[in-house]
This record gives C-alpha cells, sequence and structure tokens, in this order.
C-alpha cells in the first residue's frame, strides 16, 4: 500500500491529549485529512471499523539506543529490528542519540548514526546528540548541528566517570550554549565520582554478581546529580529534559523544582514503571543481569507506583524506553564484575502496553492522558507538534487502533526483539494495537507486524520549540525584574583602614 492510497477510519473514540470524542478519521496521502462524524470514504478508499475502539496518535519514545556501540558490545537491535518492534508495540516515531567517544567530532557521529539509519527504519525517527566533551570546536559543531542538521537536543552524561561523563563547568557551558542556540539539555543524572568509588568498595567486598550494580548506584546518587543538573541549569536559566529518572527521590527533586518556576521536564521509561530492583537479587544470574540499565532499577517495590503517581499528575511529563538490548551471550561479559555488565534493557514494543496497565487500567490516568505522556508530550517538547502527538487535519497519519480491554501476556519468545530475555517476561497486560498505521500504510494488524524497511524517514528538530522556550522566556522575564541594584546615598563618613598598626 503506497500513502497516496485512502484509508477511512469510522466509528472510533478519537483521544488526543485534552479529551476523548466519537468519530471517524479520513486519511490521504499519509496525512489526516478530515475528523469528523458521519465522514464519507473517496472511491477506492480501505475502511477500517474500529467498532468503537481507540484512535490515538502512534507512540513517540523519545529516549532509545538503536545499534550503538557500548562497553565493548553493540546493541542487539538495530535500526531495522528496534523500529519494526516500536510499532509492533503502537510506537510510530523514535528519537534516537547520536553518542560521540570523547575527543570526536560530533558531526562525524551524526554522520555515523545516519549511516546506520538511514534506509532502515519502518517509521519516522529525529536524533538527539551526546556531547561528551567540550571546547570550541563542540560549540561550533553544535551549532551547525541545530541549523542545518536538525538536532535540538544535547545530552550530556554525569555518570560512566573517564569514558562518556562531562564535568560541572564543561556542564554549565554547554547549558549556557544551549540557551544560546534554542536547545533543550538533557542529563543522564548520576554522580559519576561517587559510582565508581562505590563499584571499588563493593568489589572488594566480594560482590560481583548484579546485585553490586545498584549497590554501587544507590537512589541518593541518582537524585543528588538530579539536583545538581537543576541547579546548574537554572543559573543560566536553560530547559532541561531528566532522562529516564528511576527513582522517588530524583522524581520529587524534579517536582520541587518545577514548583519553583524552573523549565524542567523528566522522563520515566517502561523499566522503571513496569518492574522493580529485586531481579538483581534472583538466585539466577541471567535473570538478574537483564535487568541492569543505568540508573538501576529501584530495590523498592513502591517505586514504579510512586514514578506513575507523579507521571499521572504532570510532575512528569514524557515516558521513553531507554531500549539499549544485550543478548544473554553480550550480558555475560560481565559474569565475574557487575561493573563490565553491558548496561541496558528492552521497552520499546512494550512500553505502551506497560504505562496502558500500570497507569490507566489501574484508575491513575485517563486515556486523554496516556496519548499526552506517550505522545503528545514528547512532540510538542522536541518541536514535532502538531505534525506528530495529535489526531487533527493536516497531521501525519500515525495512529493507533488501541483495544484497552485485550490483554497479551509480554514474552521473549513472541517478541520482535534481537534479543533472547525481557525484563517484562510474563506479565500481562491490558492494551493492545489492533491497528498500527505510519504515515497512512497499515504496518499492523491482527497481530501481524508488516513495517517496511526505509518507509521511515529523518524528521529535523527545529530550534526554539514554543512549548520550552516561551515558559524559558516569561522565567528570563521574572529573573531580570529581580535583577536590580540597591540605591545607596552614598558614603560620607570616615573610611575603616584595614591596615595593621
Amino acid at each position: 500500500m503506497s500513502s497516496a492510497e485512502s484509508v477511512l477510519i469510522k466509528n472510533g473514540k478519537i483521544v488526543n491529549c485534552d479529551g476523548v470524542k466519537d468519530g471517524d478519521v479520513l486519511i490521504q496521502g499519509g496525512k489526516i485529512k478530515s475528523v469528523g462524524v458521519g465522514l464519507t470514504p473517496p472511491a477506492g478508499a480501505r475502511v477500517i471499523d474500529a467498532g468503537g475502539k481507540y484512535v490515538m496518535p502512534g507512540g513517540i519514545d523519545a529516549h532509545t539506543h538503536l545499534n550503538m556501540p557500548f562497553m565493548g558490545t553493540t546493541t542487539a537491535d538495530d535500526f531495522y529490528i528496534g523500529t519494526k518492534a516500536a510499532i509492533a508495540g503502537g510506537t510510530t516515531m523514535i528519537i534516537d542519540f547520536v553518542i560521540p567517544a570523547k575527543g570526536q567530532s560530533l558531526l562525524e557521529a551524526y554522520d555515523q548514526w545516519q549511516g546506520w539509519s538511514e534506509g532502515l527504519v519502518c517509521c519516522d525517527y529525529s536524533f538527539h546528540c551526546a556531547v561528551t566533551w567540550w571546547s570550541e570546536q563542540v560549540k561550533k559543531e553544535m551549532e551547525i548541528l541545530v541549523k542545518e542538521k536538525g538536532i535540538n537536543s544535547f545530552k550530556m552524561f554525569m555518570a560512566y566517570k573517564d569514558v562518556l561523563m562531562l564535568r560541572d563547568d564543561d556542564m554549565y557551558l554547554c547549558f549556557e550554549h544551549c540557551k544560546k542556540i534554542g536547545a533543550l539539555a538533557q542529563v543522564h543524572a548520576e554522580n559519576g565520582d561517587i559510582i565508581a568509588e562505590n563499584a571499588k568498595k563493593v568489589l572488594a567486598a566480594g560482590i560481583s554478581g548484579p546485585e553490586g550494580h545498584e549497590m554501587s548506584r544507590p537512589e541518593e546518587v541518582e537524585a543528588e546529580a538530579t539536583n545538581r543538573a537543576c541547579v546548574l541549569a537554572s543559573q543560566v536559566n536553560c530547559p532541561l529534559y531528566v532522562v529516564h529518572v528511576m527513582s522517588k527521590s530524583a522524581g520529587d527533586v524534579i517536582a520541587s523544582k518545577r514548583n519553583e518556576g524552573c523549565v524542567i521536564f523528566g522522563e520515566p521509561i517502561a523499566a522503571g514503571l513496569g518492574t522493580d530492583g529485586s531481579n538483581y537479587f534472583c538466585k539466577s544470574w541471567r535473570h538478574a543481569a537483564a535487568h541492569i540499565l543505568s540508573p538501576p532499577l529501584r530495590p523498592d517495590p513502591t517505586t514504579p507506583g510512586y514514578l506513575m503517581d507523579l507521571l499521572a499528575k504532570g510532575d512528569l511529563q514524557a515516558t521513553g524506553s531507554d531500549n539499549c538490548t544485550f543478548t544473554h551471550e553480550q550480558k555475560k561479559m560481565g559474569a565475574e564484575d557487575f561493573s563490565k555488565i553491558p548496561n541496558g534493557v528492552n521497552g520499546l514494543e512494550d512500553r505502551m502496553s506497560v504505562i496502558w496497565e500500570k497507569g490507566v487500567h489501574t484508575g491513575k490516568m485517563d486515556p486523554a492522558r496516556f496519548v499526552a505522556v506517550t505522545s503528545t508530550n514528547a512532540a510538542k517538547i522536541f518541536n514535532v507538534y502538531p505534525q506528530k502527538g495529535a489526531i487533527l487535519e493536516g497531521s501525519d497519519a500515525d495512529l493507533v487502533i488501541w483495544d484497552g480491554d485485550a490483554t497479551r501476556m509480554i514474552s521473549a519468545a513472541t517478541h520482535h526483539h534481537a534479543t533472547d530475555n525481557n525484563i517484562f517476561e510474563g506479565m500481562t497486560c491490558h492494551g493492545v494495537p489492533v491497528f498500527v498505521l505510519v504515515k497512512g500504510k497499515v504496518c499492523v494488524e491482527g497481530g501481524k507486524v508488516t513495517g517496511t524497511k526505509g518507509w521511515g524517514k529523518f524528521v529535523p528538530n527545529l530550534p526554539f520549540t514554543p512549548f520550552v522556550y516561551d515558559p524559558v522566556r516569561k522565567r528570563d522575564a521574572e529573573l531580570k525584574a529581580k535583577w536590580k541594584p540597591v540605591e545607596r546615598d552614598g558614603y560620607n563618613g570616615e573610611m575603616m583602614s584595614m591596615a595593621k598598626k
């Protein structure tokens, strides 16, 4: 089926971030032509009867790592397999990360990632870029990426000491530059110095298994770095997006800083919303190692529910997967040392169902909020709204017909990833995509995935996103109004001398 063909979805419950209404959606040329009630299809159009099921914008996963070289290996999911898994679960756009090595040109790394992805993706995609070192060259290349390459967000690692980690002074300068060029700063918030020392202590105590991973990266280490990043960004009023918020205390920091007026966005991920760190203490090394990611899952079993509460009430804003898959054989690289287990888990295919199960099915959020946190907010934050993340006339026809009552059991035996493990193994979720359309093309139907290599295209993300920079400008004005010198009469008396007698 080509994008030029027409599709009419009728009898659906159309869900946008602001509510639900009954109606039909007419698609022509890969775009939404009209939204209404009782629409008439043009001659030759395919008609899909939604039968009262939800019709929603396709998910946007703004945090993936496909074909990424990391910790001496490369992720199992490449851009074809990863985006095929994405559409299988109802996600119709991803934003991946260009991650230069220390000292590597950002532009060179960008070309590498475009080379790895071009012609393989089954849905549209964009890129963030990491800043792993700082120099005048990096500053210039950031501007080029923003002006010419469609990048509007830059990520800094506060962990992975001596590999990816950026120091506070360089982070400050990077935040300052991000604001100047209209980009959004992102952080992986963990205290890398403390983690490095903790890992030595844990290993010296004879703990080499996966449980040592969380022991060396406790919750307070994430919360401290989150607070520090928020404070640094606030000093220059740079908008900040904290990726993979994994703990109660880190979530609370973001909520508190937002209440103070800081322009901060928080992103919990499917893993942290759907399972917990008790898995690290499983007797099966294979099972425990499969759950290794950073920041780690927290052993407190109430953490997933707490993060979902923050997400439901707006203290956290968007969800990703941090999909970074490794097989059991790859995880075995750390069989004798937990610090060498490749960090990363799945989530790209299961994010939507896990959030529906833990959020909507439990009554914590309604379908409109679900659409906001799985699609619309990401589209607004990264400046692709309303092209993406909405069912509006003129928007891309990235759509999901969603059965909120149907169930499916998650398993590595049936998922579409290239890895042989799944951190949600055996979980039964309500919420199943019955149809998935990518730019008007039916790519999932009746459980069958027919994603086409190269169907997705690169979507440039423009700078100075209104959703992000309108509040930044407002806060700039408020801060400027507060910065006034004290008017004094001057000093006419005798000046005290500090000279020694």
